[in-house]
C-alpha cells in the first residue's frame, strides 16, 4: 500500500527540507525537485496503450498514456506539488481541496471543493505532510463522492498514524512518499518531520 521513495536524490532533498535554517526561497525549490521524484514514481503504473510514429528514418512503435489524469492538491501546502505535476502531464485535469486542521482538535473542516470529472481518470491527491490521516482520508472520500475511481496518495512526509488511518478508510489507495517518520508528538505534528510545510513554504509564522 505504502511506497517509500528512497533514491538517493530524494533522500538529500528531503534532509534539506528539513533543515531549520533552510529559507523559504530554498525551501519551495527543493520541495518541487522532490515532488517531481515522488510524482515520478507514483505514476509508474499508469497505463499504456500502442501507437505507431513515423521517424525520420523509419517506423516505430511506442506508447503513449492510455488514459487521462486530474491532479487535487490540498490547500495550500499541496500547491507546492501541483507545477511539478503540470510539467510532467501538461493536460491533467486540475481540482482542489481547501481543508484547514484546527490546532486544538487536529481535525480538518472544508472550506473549498472544485473538482473536475473524474470518471475514467486516474486522480493523484496531493498532500505534502500525512500526519494524523483526518485531512487525506477526508479528501479521499470528497473524490470518490466525486466520481473517482483510482486515487492515488503523493505527500512527501508520511507518519505511522496517518498511514494506518489511510489503510483502514481507504485500503485501495496506494500512498508514494519521500519518508515515513517516527510518529506524532502532543501537537499531532510529524515527528522528527520539517516543521509546518505551508508556513515553510510560503514564509509566514
Amino acid at each position: 500500500m505504502i511506497t517509500v521513495v528512497d533514491h538517493p536524490l530524494a533522500q538529500h532533498l528531503l534532509t534539506n527540507l528539513r533543515d531549520a535554517a533552510t529559507p523559504p526561497h530554498e525551501f519551495r525549490q527543493l520541495a518541487r525537485t522532490l515532488s517531481t521524484l515522488v510524482v515520478l514514481e507514483a505514476t509508474r503504473g499508469i497505463s499504456l496503450e500502442e501507437r505507431e510514429v513515423a521517424t525520420p528514418v523509419a517506423q516505430s512503435l511506442g506508447h503513449r498514456l492510455a488514459a487521462p489524469l486530474a491532479v487535487v492538491p490540498v490547500l495550500r501546502a499541496g500547491l507546492s506539488m501541483l507545477e511539478p505535476v503540470l510539467e510532467l502531464f501538461p493536460d491533467v485535469a486540475v481540482g482542489y481541496i481547501g481543508l484547514e486542521r484546527s490546532h486544538e482538535t487536529a481535525v480538518a473542516h472544508s472550506y473549498y471543493c472544485k473538482l473536475p470529472r473524474l470518471q475514467g481518470r486516474t486522480t493523484l491527491l496531493l498532500d505534502p505532510m500525512l500526519a494524523t490521516g483526518g485531512s487525506a482520508s477526508q479528501a479521499a472520500q470528497a473524490l470518490r463522492s466525486h466520481g473517482a475511481e483510482r486515487v492515488v496518495f503523493v505527500s512527501i512526509v508520511s507518519a505511522p498514524e496517518g498511514v494506518e488511518r489511510m489503510r483502514r478508510d481507504h485500503p485501495d489507495v496506494p500512498i508514494f512518499t519521500a519518508a515515513v517518520d517516527q510518529g506524532l508528538n502532543d501537537q499531532k505534528y510529524i515527528v522528527p518531520g520539517l516543521g509546518d510545510y505551508g508556513d515553510r513554504l510560503y514564509g509566514t509564522p
